[in-house]
């Protein structure tokens, strides 16, 4: 027995829908996901009826062959109006695969950073990689960075650099009142993104929590407690009035409108400073870019870490080292004396004195042991000190002095060797004795000759069980001057040492005429001359460079 149909007058729907208006093959297809496409097997022809058309008595309903349901007034339903579309919206799996090519163009670009920043040489590039990554992962065009050391004696000076910004821009920023912030409230954002909150949140001021501020801090006292991993927003600098107008004014001066501050912190050293990034018009980064640039300020603060105790280090050696040299040159009636010294970046051993002795003579010496760092700098002082008291003993024979540093580096720096020269000096005949061991032979520089002068090889002191060599004796004329160096002077040419000396040869016999009669002037162009590179602070080498002169009037 069939259910009556009800006559179906204009605007009226039938309360019963007939069983063929809801075809069992299309009920899988209204129950899948809206944005999947329909499964196959769901099509209309399935069913007779399908293939003449789904509809209703009048043949109103969903066209023929596509399997959707039709709604009480024979249009399609959301279902079926899914199942239409569902091959021109995009699958779920195109969607997770569209978010995960931008997670993998976000790691992929934070890789190339990171690997870009690693490369760096020194404090101050590893610094200016870092501001330039960071303003390209928040979309900024300036920024500035400051480092203050660990707390502590020679920890007192804070290393600044800005990026798009000149000596005249930061002296500007200096001049911003401490207080950069009325009322002292910080303004922070909400932290990591994945806490999906966007509003802001003020945190009270905690002294015992925040670290000192650096240099150029006024741009910094909105900055959250230490242990905090979030930044500070400053999204329009001029409508801001809880700002200080000198702060304002600024801005305005410089012409930035927003700027966006993160800590850098580390889990042993705590916070060592903080960085901050300017944009030109009113703006603040979004939640992805505060993402992006939180997992790169962690990378990079800890390289900034590590250089900046390298950096201390380096430093320390270097004081070190200028103290267990001489302060200054003492002044001998006949001779006038000017010396050069720069230190490696790993502080080196080469030494270089000048002292007086007995009879109005004077000893003068280059030298330097093997190795770098505070173990090289330290055997360093200890070879100097014997040397002097050899030299007061029995200047006069510089072969003895030598033999008996010798004896002494044999004895007690076993795994060391060094190089030396030693020349005893006697202004009023303008008469030189002098004694190398493995070490550079000196330069005459005068009106009319610049040449090395010709002392015999001999072999560095700890590299034999019996060192010996003949001393040579030389007469300079008046006006002349006598060039002593060590061999970090040629390695720095980064040329083969015969072109080395060569090099160091024409530079000497191109010092000006005017110049030679002063030996700072003689040493200054010689440096200049033959590493030209070092004039510009381009180069950085390994080894120290000693150049000491004395010229005989």
């Amino acid at each position: 027995m069939t259910t009556p149909h009800l006559p179906k007058v204009a605007g009226i729907n039938p309360p019963v829908t007939p069983p063929a208006q809801t075809p069992a093959p299309t009920s899988a297809a209204s129950s899948a996901d809206p944005l999947s496409p329909a499964a196959p097997g769901t099509s209309g022809t399935e069913g007779s009826e399908g293939a003449e058309g789904s509809g209703g008595p009048d043949g109103a309903g969903a066209p023929a062959g596509t399997g959707a349901p039709a709604g009480p007034s024979g249009t399609v339903s959301a279902a079926g109006s899914a199942a239409l579309c569902g091959p021109l919206l995009p699958a779920p799996n195109a969607l997770v695969q569209d978010r995960l090519a931008g997670w993998i163009s976000d790691l992929t670009t934070l890789q190339d950073l990171t690997e870009q920043l690693t490369r760096t040489a020194g404090l101050d590039a590893a610094l200016h990689e870092a501001l330039r990554a960071g303003a390209a992962l928040v979309g900024a065009r300036r920024g500035l960075v400051t480092l203050h050391p660990a707390t502590g004696p020679g920890h007192d000076r804070p290393v600044t650099v800005g990026f798009g910004l000149d000596h005249a821009d930061l002296g500007h920023i200096e001049t911003i009142p401490e207080a950069g912030r009325a009322g002292g409230a910080r303004s922070a954002d909400p932290g990591p993104p994945e806490t999906g909150r966007r509003t802001r949140r003020t945190v009270a001021p905690h002294p015992e929590a925040s670290p000192p501020q650096p240099a150029y801090g006024r741009l910094f006292d909105d900055l959250p407690p230490a242990g905090s991993r979030s930044g500070t927003a400053h999204p329009d600098i001029a409508a801001d009035e809880a700002l200080d107008p000198r702060h304002r004014e600024v801005a305005a001066r410089l012409g930035y409108g927003a700027s966006y501050a993160v800590p850098l912190e580390t889990e042993h050293a705590g916070r060592i400073g903080a960085a901050v990034w300017l944009y030109d018009e009113p703006a603040e980064p979004s939640e992805r870019q505060r993402h992006l640039v939180g997992l790169y300020r962690d990378h990079a603060t800890e390289h900034l870490a590590r250089q900046l105790e390298l950096a201390e280090a380096r430093r320390t050696v270097a004081t070190l080292r200028e103290e267990l040299l001489p302060s200054r040159l003492p002044r001998t009636p006949g001779i006038r004396l000017a010396v050069r010294h720069r230190t490696g970046p790993l502080g080196g051993g080469d030494w270089y004195d000048a002292l007086p002795l007995p009879e109005g003579a004077l000893g003068l010496t280059v030298g330097g042991v093997s190795g770098s760092g505070p173990g090289a700098v330290a055997a360093m002082g200890r070879m100097r000190a014997s040397l002097r008291a050899y030299a007061v003993m029995e200047g006069e024979d510089p072969v003895a002095v030598l033999s008996d540093l010798e004896l002494l580096l044999r004895l007690t720096e076993p795994s060391r060797a060094a190089t030396a020269i030693f020349a005893y000096c006697e202004p009023p005949d303008r008469k030189v004795v002098l004694a190398g061991a493995g070490h550079c032979p000196p330069l005459i520089i005068g009106d009319h000759r610049a040449e090395f002068v010709e002392t015999s090889l001999s072999a560095p002191l700890g590299m034999l069980a019996c060192w010996e060599a003949p001393s040579v004796e030389i007469e300079p004329a008046p006006g002349e001057t006598l060039l002593f160096y060590s061999d970090g002077l040629l390695h720095r040419t980064g040329q083969p040492m015969d072109r080395a000396f060569a090099r160091l040869r024409t530079a000497a016999a191109g010092v000006p005429k005017a110049a030679r009669r002063d030996p700072d002037a003689v040493v200054d162009h010689v440096l200049r001359t033959v590493l030209p590179q070092e004039d510009h602070g381009e180069w950085e080498g390994s080894e120290d460079v000693v150049l000491l002169a004395a010229h005989f009037d």
